[in-house]
Formats: C-alpha cells, sequence, structure tokens
C-alpha cells in the first residue's frame, strides 16, 4: 500500500535499511520516492521545504506499473492492413504488438509518404498537454523540435486555460501575459479592505502548477488574510469556489452573466457619481463612448442595477450596496479564468479591467484587478524577477500555418476552409498526419462526438503514451513512453522560485522508451540526427541547459551552483533580490514614461483597432451579449440546467485518472455530478442515482451527489473522465464514464480569439436505470498472434 509520510528528511537520496528515498518531481509537487533495493516502490514523501504538500502525489507512484502501462510498440489491425484506407475503425479496432524497428519504421515510412504527397503542411504537430513538470522532458517541445528539423508542421495558438482573456488583453493593456496579471496575497493582506472575486479562487487549483509546484504557500497565506479580517465577496454560481475560512459572502449568479453583473455595479458608480474621472482621463482611452452604451444613451436600454438583475439573478439592492462599499474600502477585482471560457468570454475579462480603472485603484497596493488569481500554484506569491529557466530549444518552423486551439476539429473536418480570427483569415490546409504526444486531445476538445469524426479524418495518427488512456486506444501507431520516475530532468516552472533535480527512480517498465531518445532515433532515420541530438544525451542536455541558465542567472545577480553541485544538492531556491513590482504600479506612478503597448499607451476601454475588425460577437468595448445557451434563453425551456465543467481536485486534468485519489473520489465507477437539492427533487432523483447529462450533442453519464451550495438550475462536473463511449463503433455514441465534453458546444469564444467555450451548455438530466458497465480502464483488444497468419 502506498503511503504519504510528513516527516521532514533529506530526500535527495536518503539511505534507511534495505530503501532510499530518490526526488522527483510532477506537476503537483516535489516529492521523493521510497524504493527497495529490487526497485519496488514502498512510499512517497513530501518536500521537507513545502509548508503544505498536496496527497496528489501518491497517484503516480501508484500508475508507474499499472496494468494499464503500454508495454510495447503497437499498430491498429486495420492500419498494418490498409494503412489509411482503415480511419473510421480508428477507435474501434484491435492492436498488434510490434518491435521497435517495425513500429519506427511504419512512422518513417508514413511521415515521408504524407510529406511527399502533401507536403509539411499536412501534418499536425500541435500538440497540447502539460506533459511532463520537467523542463527537458517536456513532449510537446521535442515533438515540435523534431518536426521543425523535418521541415515544419501545422502548430496550434493560444491555450484551453485563457485563451479569450490572452487574445482581448493585448488590445486592453498591450500584454498578453495572463499569469502576470495578479496582485499578489501579500499585498492582499497588507491593504485590500475587499476582494470582489468573479468565478471565486478554487483550492484545489493551488495545488498544481504548469512545469511543477516546488511550494504550496496559498493555505498559509489564507489563513493571514482570514485572520486580518479582509472581506470577500465571491461571485459564482457554486459557493466552493472560494476556501470556507476566508468566510466569504456568496452571491450565486446565474452562469455566463458576469459581465452584465458588472455593467451593473458601473451604473451605480456613474449614476452616483462615484466613478474616478481624474484615472479615467489620465490612464485610459475611449471611456467616453463606453459610458454612453452604459446608460444606454444609444440603446435606450441602462445598465442599471435592476437590468442586470433581471439577467444574473441577483438582486438590484446587493449590487447597489455592493458597487458602494467597493468605492468605500481599497478593493480588488478578480476574475477566473474559468469565466472566459464561455461565448464572448473576451467580455467579462475586458470588462475586470474597466471596472477596475472606474474605481481608480488600479496600480495601488491591494487595489486594481487580477486575472486568475489562485488558478494556479504560484501565481499569487511574490517571486523573484526574471528568474532564467533551463530550455530545450525548439528551433525555427519553415510552415506559418497554424490553428487556434479551441478549433483542431474544424481544421481537421474542412480542408481548404477558412476561420475569421482576430483581424485576419486563416486558410485550413488539409491535414494528411496528426502526430501527439503528452496530451489528451479527449479531454480538452469540444463536442467530442463531433472531434472522433474529425480525429477518424487523417490517414496516419501517431500517438506516444504510458498508459492505455483515450488517445492511445484512438491511435494508429501508439509507442510506450516513460513517466517522470523513469528519466532525469529539471523542474524550474516560470511561477516558482526554485530549480529543481528530478532524478531518474526507477529503470523504464517494460518497452518504454523517452519521447527524446524516440525523436533521436526517427531523427537518424531521416537524415537529421546529428542536428536534432547535437551530440547529446539525456544528461548531456540538462547540463548545457542549466549553464544556459546559469550564465544568465549570474548576470542579473543571482549566484546558482555549478550543475554538479545543483544535481547533488538536489535544488536550489533564488532568493528575493528585490520586491517585484506590483501589477501596473509602474504604469500608475508615470504613464508617461511606463506607457502600455497600446496604440494610446494607455488602459484601452474602446479599441480602434477592434473597431475595425467589424466583429458583432466582440465588439469594440465590453457589452453583454446574449450567449446561445443561457438559463435566460429560449433553450432553457427544453434543456432547463447549466453544465458547468469544473477542474477535479483529486486529478490534473485527466492527468492519474486511473490513479489511487481519481478512483476513490468516483461513485460507483463513474464521475460524481453534483445537483442541487431542489433541481434533485424535481426531477425525482436521489442521491447515488445514476443519471444521464445529455442535450442534442450528446450524452454521459454519471452518478448523482446532492449539495446546497450551487445555484438554482446548475449542474456540475469535474472535468477528465477518461472519454469511454458505449459503441467505439458508433458516432454518437453514449459515454457511460462522466466527460463532460460530449453535451459541449464546439463553437468559438468569438472571431477575435476562436477560443474554447466549455462553459456555455444547456443540458437536462434523468435518472438511468440500467447504466452499461465502465470499460475506461479496460485493456483494448489486442491481437497477439503472428501478423503473418492471419493480417
Amino acid at each position: 500500500m502506498l503511503h504519504l509520510r510528513t516527516e521532514t528528511k533529506q530526500m535527495l537520496e536518503i539511505v534507511v535499511p534495505s530503501t532510499k528515498i530518490i526526488q522527483t518531481a510532477s506537476h503537483w509537487g516535489v516529492y521523493g520516492v521510497e524504493i527497495t533495493e529490487a526497485g519496488d516502490i514502498v512510499g512517497v514523501h513530501p518536500f521537507s521545504e513545502d509548508p503544505s504538500p498536496t496527497p496528489l502525489m501518491r497517484s503516480l507512484p501508484d500508475m508507474v506499473r499499472s496494468p494499464l502501462r503500454i508495454d510495447q510498440p503497437y499498430v491498429r489491425k486495420g492500419y498494418l492492413r490498409k494503412r489509411g484506407q482503415s480511419r473510421s475503425e480508428r477507435g474501434a479496432d484491435q492492436f498488434v504488438p510490434v518491435g521497435w524497428d517495425e513500429a519506427l519504421s511504419l512512422i518513417v515510412d508514413g511521415l515521408e509518404q504524407i510529406k511527399g504527397e502533401h507536403g509539411n503542411e499536412a501534418i499536425y504537430g500541435g500538440s497540447y498537454g502539460w506533459a511532463s513538470a520537467g523542463r527537458f522532458h517536456h513532449s510537446p517541445s521535442v515533438l515540435k523540435r523534431f518536426l521543425g528539423l523535418y521541415g515544419g508542421y501545422v502548430d496550434k495558438r493560444g491555450n484551453h486555460s485563457f485563451g479569450a482573456a490572452m487574445a482581448i488583453m493585448p488590445y486592453v493593456i498591450g500584454d498578453a501575459g495572463i499569469t502576470d496579471m495578479v496582485v499578489p496575497w501579500s499585498s492582499i493582506v497588507e491593504s485590500s479592505g475587499l476582494v470582489v472575486m468573479f468565478g471565486g479562487a478554487a483550492t484545489k487549483n493551488m495545488q498544481i502548477e504548469a512545469g511543477g509546484a516546488a511550494l504550496h504557500e496559498n493555505p498559509d497565506w489564507i489563513d493571514r488574510a482570514a485572520a486580518k479580517g479582509v472581506r470577500f465577496v465571491n461571485i459564482s454560481p457554486t459557493r466552493s469556489d472560494v476556501a470556507q475560512k476566508l468566510a466569504a459572502e456568496w452571491l450565486p449568479i446565474r452562469p455566463n452573466t458576469d459581465t452584465a453583473m458588472m455593467l451593473g455595479l458601473a451604473h451605480v458608480l456613474v449614476e452616483r457619481g462615484l466613478h474616478n474621472r481624474e484615472f479615467l482621463a489620465k490612464y485610459c482611452e475611449g471611456y467616453a463612448v463606453f459610458e454612453r452604451y452604459l446608460l444606454g444613451q444609444d440603446d435606450g436600454t441602462p445598465k442599471n442595477a435592476e437590468w442586470a438583475a433581471s439577467i444574473v439573478g441577483i438582486s438590484a439592492q446587493k449590487i447597489e450596496d455592493l458597487a458602494l462599499e467597493m468605492v468605500r474600502t481599497r478593493t480588488l477585482i478578480t476574475t477566473s479564468w474559468s469565466i472566459q471560457r464561455a461565448q464572448h468570454g473576451e467580455q467579462p475579462i475586458w470588462m475586470t479591467a474597466v471596472l477596475a480603472a472606474m474605481l481608480g485603484q488600479i496600480g495601488l497596493p491591494g487595489g486594481g484587478f487580477s486575472i486568475g488569481f489562485g488558478a494556479v500554484s504560484g501565481n499569487t506569491v511574490s517571486r523573484p524577477d526574471r528568474i532564467p529557466r533551463p530550455t530545450l530549444p525548439l528551433g525555427a518552423n519553415p510552415v506559418k500555418a497554424f490553428i487556434p486551439v479551441g478549433r483542431v476539429a474544424d481544421l481537421l473536418l474542412n480542408p481548404g476552409g477558412k476561420l475569421e480570427y482576430n483581424g485576419g483569415v486563416i486558410d485550413f490546409p488539409d491535414i494528411r498526419m496528426i502526430y501527439s504526444v503528452g496530451g489528451n486531445p479527449f479531454h480538452h476538445n469540444m463536442n467530442l462526438n463531433r472531434f472522433v469524426q474529425a480525429w477518424r479524418r487523417p490517414e496516419m495518427v501517431v500517438v506516444h503514451e504510458p498508459w492505455w488512456n483515450p488517445p492511445s486506444k484512438y491511435a494508429d501507431i501508439v509507442l510506450p513512453a516513460t513517466t517522470t520516475m523513469e528519466r532525469n530532468d529539471i523542474l524550474a516552472a516560470d511561477l516558482q522560485r526554485h530549480y529543481v533535480a528530478m532524478r531518474k527512480v526507477i529503470d523504464p517498465v517494460g518497452g518504454a522508451r523517452n519521447d527524446f531518445d524516440v525523436f533521436a532515433e526517427l531523427s537518424d532515420r531521416l537524415g537529421f540526427g546529428a542536428a536534432y541530438t547535437e551530440g547529446r544525451d539525456e544528461m548531456g542536455w540538462l547540463r548545457h541547459m542549466y549553464n544556459g541558465a546559469l550564465e544568465k542567472a549570474v548576470e542579473l545577480g543571482y549566484g546558482p551552483p555549478s550543475f554538479d553541485e545543483f544535481w547533488e544538492m538536489g535544488h536550489y531556491e533564488f532568493p528575493m533580490l528585490r520586491e517585484p513590482n506590483l501589477f501596473l504600479a509602474d504604469f500608475r506612478r508615470d504613464p508617461v514614461a511606463n506607457r502600455l503597448p497600446t496604440p494610446s499607451g494607455k488602459i484601452e476601454i474602446f479599441s480602434e483597432r477592434i473597431a475595425s475588425y467589424g466583429y458583432d460577437d466582440c465588439p469594440p468595448h465590453p457589452r453583454w451579449i446574449e450567449p446561445v445557451e443561457w438559463l435566460g434563453g429560449p433553450l432553457a425551456k427544453r434543456f432547463p440546467l447549466h453544465l458547468l465543467s469544473n477542474q477535479p481536485s483529486v486529478r490534473l486534468h485527466s492527468q492519474m485518472n486511473a490513479g489511487v485519489l481519481s478512483r476513490e473520489a468516483e461513485r460507483g465507477g463513474r464521475e460524481p455530478v453534483f445537483l442541487s437539492v431542489s433541481d434533485a427533487t424535481r426531477r425525482g432523483i436521489n442521491e447515488g442515482d445514476c443519471v444521464r447529462v445529455f442535450n442534442e450533442r450528446g450524452g454521459f453519464l454519471a452518478t448523482v451527489v446532492i449539495v446546497s451550495g450551487l445555484a438554482p438550475g446548475v449542474v456540475q462536473i469535474a472535468t477528465g473522465a477518461w472519454y469511454d463511449p458505449e459503441d467505439p463503433a458508433v458516432t454518437p455514441s453514449l459515454e457511460k464514464h462522466g466527460n463532460p465534453n460530449v453535451v459541449t458546444l464546439d463553437l468559438g469564444s468569438s472571431r477575435l480569439s476562436q477560443a474554447p467555450m466549455a462553459q456555455t451548455v444547456l443540458v437536462e438530466v434523468e435518472r438511468y436505470d440500467r447504466p452499461p458497465q465502465v470499460s475506461a480502464f479496460n485493456l483494448p483488444d489486442i491481437d497477439r498472434r503472428p501478423v503473418g497468419s492471419t493480417h
């Protein structure tokens, strides 16, 4: 039985009777793995310097020797027989075990044929996923280095986490560094009187970090904020979006109506003459045009508290009271990333900045606004400036074609099609091959019934994976990949202040190889092996990458140890040479010397550039635009529940869905879905019932948990359940395990961003009395007979 020990130890390599502890890391923490002399894993131990280690570290050791590990390369049986002519069988076919030589030869043959007949624009290499926490074994990076040297590939643009915010904020403040748009806890504790949180800041998200969380410091800061008496208001459909210790007032808002709520607050400020005219004049551009809209001078509809109340489901009096309180005290407005994963998701992000500007507190300690506060572990904590990171160079990509990350299905389904995007037009190339490593496309893409059809269109799909999960089962060629415990790497995340040695714990399981070595051999076969490896193996690259970062760190005044000293010590913490500047504080101090990189040099409340695009779904200043699906719209008569799909607390996205924590959280083998008491009672649904959650796009099964902290008409489920259709050969098919993306809309947030909008979806829920058995964690059908005997 794996266990989590909390005693403090020097973790790099502690020898105890018959066992030793070797340090490694993941996105959710640094930890030591206790192994016997025979290589058996007997326990995990948290990083000695981590004040609040997360139990999520239990899941990876549990999975390293899971029965789901892929033991050798496999090829889909139909692909062996007919190559690209068997695409419709992808996901429902048998697999045939082959040797590494045969598998790599098939990949080389496929690459050469597709490149020769269709060019490099026929290869999609926009692999998406958090993959490894290490800086070297980051799967999408080693893939893109390989494909770039091969002549290029179609890449993705944007991301699923905050794609709409990433698109709009360059127009507003001229900066797309969304993870830096946060006022830290220290400023809140010292200076904030009120923190108004649109979408809250769920503590479960603070466990993880892209690139790895060395320290988990948020619980301590939550205690300090609570002790200081900072007042928090949680404007969210769910009460649990804010830590209980903060005793936040909960204002249950209808999903997707945050922009209307912000407009109502703004109208109160103008109506009472409380908006900061001096700040708006000195630091902002275009306020007058926005105010005309706010007051209804052009459309005859003032966006006052009564108007907002009719949309958001919060009383006009409460809106007025909150607006007045925001003026009376130092106020920070935070808006979660989840808010912008919706249709017109640019609008609440833009309106957050506008509302903060009207209060006039931007750039002041404890005031202004934050985008995605607490969305990941490190963005709420002050850290040293400009820490250089060891980096694997990707090299150039000769192919200039790209696709917004939320529109991959459009790309695959519509070769030769066009897409309006960010003031321009994208021409879709004809994708004939998908090369995917380090991610689960069946987790983060929308409308999975449509996505499966798109995934089956290209002639060839190659996947590297450690486990038999959805991308493995929907591949033509699947190569067994190592986990973080089976290789060496360096954790050096952008939002952390540590370098951490990730030591190899055990030898690769079965026939697994790391992605870099796979691409090194493919490069050799294709004639550019020396350019790919540059003569370095794993440790050679780690030393080279570290020394490059070390040189830059010394120039900046830091003093990291040499690579050998670092590797022996196990970690290095960068000191705080000076307190980092508060978000937009320099701009506030001198808006001329520190002008923003916008056309006006100011915060743009009205954007002439966006106006020139003529987008009705993203106008040139923040507006309330009714979503295609919401509880106030006509479709709610047929599908009267709004589905919210939040990040899980027991895994990272879909990673470790088969791990011990995630399996323990399931109910009856399915993902739990949360309903309010009133919504469950109205449908005759009881705790523990299996239900079908459905709309016109599809349906999934889940197990009901009845809770009190949901707004009426809202149903909630975590993302990340491995996609498990009842009949993989049929599309659409009922999903059995609890994957909400079978019912989500596959539309772009707007023509500006084309970002995913998973939170805009209406459904109905009904009891499902005879559910089929879950098979998400079953092995695929494997034909182990010699290929020559039957194929």
